[in-house]
């Protein structure tokens, strides 16, 4: 059981006079900020919401606060904020902890003194969202509709599993999840459609978020939309340039007394990377400086050495989507339109500068990049807006198996990473043989892809475990777990694995003489 320590709208109207509004929305949740869209008759503006002092905020902060012992004692997003201030213990950016390899339902994260199962964090925060738009927001009084919710492009199926769950343990009438990219290139449509030509109709879109680094290349052609790949980091956003600042800094003001207890993990350094975070979201192209408070002191730290130290920050994003950009340098070689800069990081001066500076005029910056995705989500749910998607499962599937009685064990790739997904259509793929032990032990994993031997490549996440029983005798009260697997001539076997267009799988396991089967979602 892992603990993490984590630092107005148009709906469908029935017929005759008492028919319902309901509001159909996109609800992007974010690492550091939760942003929400909705659908009003062919526009999609953003949701406002009431902070503590009634301003108006075009987002929710993903902010979790301990006032008090137990479930009781958690508040979230503004309310976790003016906590905050009142020195309460919080934990933000907790949806880092849904991309770590080994997440899932018994998950918990440390707040204040007690830890907090994940999944009750997550529906916890997402109840208080839906509060907020009901009361607290520029569509109070709206009743929810459908809603379409966002993952990382990569994201595993445990991490879209919990998403999903999470949604609609809080109300949420969840009809469709999609990954962040593309919902941004459905934006991107929408909004710049003069840019589509029949040369160039494929948008590289680049989402820079607080906790994730995505790119997706997109096939467009009108309203229909394809993805052909997609890439990112799982680990690498807004939070790491937080960090990067908030350490120039630490080593500005020097060892002293003042500075020898900010230590990263400490109290003082969460509220010094908070800090950090502050003046990097006032940054503007033509700052020079930017000032925090360190021990009591102002510290400068020059705008130019900031970004010198943040500059391999920026690199990794273009070396991980490099296989998407191949040709974009050249301006006559390309069939892309354009490269759109998305997600709240992608708006430090530093991304476009660079991106600009390797890709040319080519590179379209979001008018508004933390809620393009939101705003593409509302898309996806107004029924009447004739977007489509065609994804891709944007991660590999296979299961490692026992081979020569238990003394070894093989290796077979389920479904590639490019396998296609559409929306409100189901893939299967079927494996038929013979088992050749008394027990089959199925060691389900997701990863990057496979070498030129069929081996899986790039970083393994465990997603999920089956033992299966193919010898009658063995099937009723006993422990496979402590069974030595025997060589037999064993029945017929059927596997059935089962995508849905969220990009969760299902698999079946039946011996088809007959019919036992073990069903098992992965990743749960």
């Amino acid at each position: 059981m892992p603990v993490w320590v984590l630092g107005h709208a148009e709906g469908r109207r029935g017929r005759g006079v008492a028919s319902l509004l309901l509001m159909d929305l996109g609800v992007d949740l974010g690492t550091t900020r939760t942003t929400v869209a909705v659908s009003d008759r062919g526009n999609y503006p953003v949701v406002g919401f009431l902070d503590a002092d009634d301003d108006v905020r075009d987002w929710f902060p993903s902010v979790v606060a301990r006032t008090g012992p137990g479930p009781a004692g958690l508040v979230f997003g503004y309310a976790a904020l003016a906590a905050v201030a009142q020195g309460a213990p919080a934990v933000r950016s907790f949806k880092r902890a849904l991309a770590e390899p080994d997440v899932g339902p018994r998950t918990k994260v440390l707040v204040g003194d007690e830890p907090v199962a994940l999944p009750d964090l997550l529906a916890g925060f997402l109840r208080t969202l839906a509060e907020a738009l009901r009361t607290r927001s520029t569509v109070a009084g709206e009743q929810l509709g459908r809603t379409v919710i966002s993952v990382p492009a990569h994201a595993h199926s445990a991490q879209r599993f919990l998403t999903m769950e999470a949604f609609r343990a809080a109300g949420f009438d969840v009809v469709q999840m999609i990954n962040e990219p593309s919902a941004a290139g459905f934006e991107y449509s929408h909004r710049k459609a003069r840019t589509l030509t029949r040369a160039r109709r494929r948008v590289v879109v680049y989402d820079l978020g607080g906790g994730t680094f995505d790119a997706s290349l997109v096939t467009v052609d009108g309203t229909q939309h394809e993805v052909d790949g997609s890439l990112g980091l799982n680990r690498l956003g807004g939070d790491d340039f937080d960090v990067v600042l908030a350490d120039l800094a630490l080593a500005r003001a020097g060892s002293t007394g003042a500075t020898a207890q900010i230590r990263p993990g400490s109290t003082a350094y969460l509220e010094l990377v908070e800090q950090a975070r502050e003046a990097k979201e006032r940054l503007a192209p033509q700052s020079r400086r930017l000032v925090l408070e360190v021990g009591g002191e102002p510290v400068t730290v020059p705008v130019e050495d900031f970004y010198a130290a943040a500059a391999p920050l920026v690199e990794r994003t273009i070396e991980a989507m490099a296989p998407l950009v191949r040709g974009l340098e050249d301006p006559g070689a390309a069939d892309v339109a354009g490269l759109y800069l998305v997600g709240g990081a992608s708006a430090l001066p530093l991304v476009p500068r660079t991106l600009r500076e390797r890709f040319g005029r080519r590179v379209h910056r979001a008018p508004l990049p933390a809620a393009s995705t939101a705003i593409g989500l509302a898309i996806a749910a107004d029924q009447s807006s004739g977007y489509s998607l065609t994804d891709r499962l944007s991660r590999a599937v296979g299961v490692f198996r026992e081979t020569g009685s238990g003394a070894g064990v093989g290796f077979d790739q389920v479904l590639g990473r490019d396998q296609r997904l559409e929306t409100g259509h189901r893939v299967q793929v079927h494996r038929r043989y013979q088992a050749m032990h008394d027990v089959g032990h199925f060691r389900f994993v997701e990863y990057a892809g496979v070498d030129a031997e069929g081996a899986p490549t790039g970083e393994l996440v465990p997603y999920g475990e089956l033992l299966v029983a193919f010898d009658p005798t063995l099937r009723y009260g006993r422990d496979l777990r402590r069974h030595r697997v025997r060589r037999m001539e064993g029945p017929l076997v059927e596997e059935v694995y089962t995508v849905d267009s969220n990009g969760l799988v299902d698999v079946a396991i039946t011996e088809l003489g007959s019919g036992y089967a073990v069903t098992h979602r992965l990743g749960v």
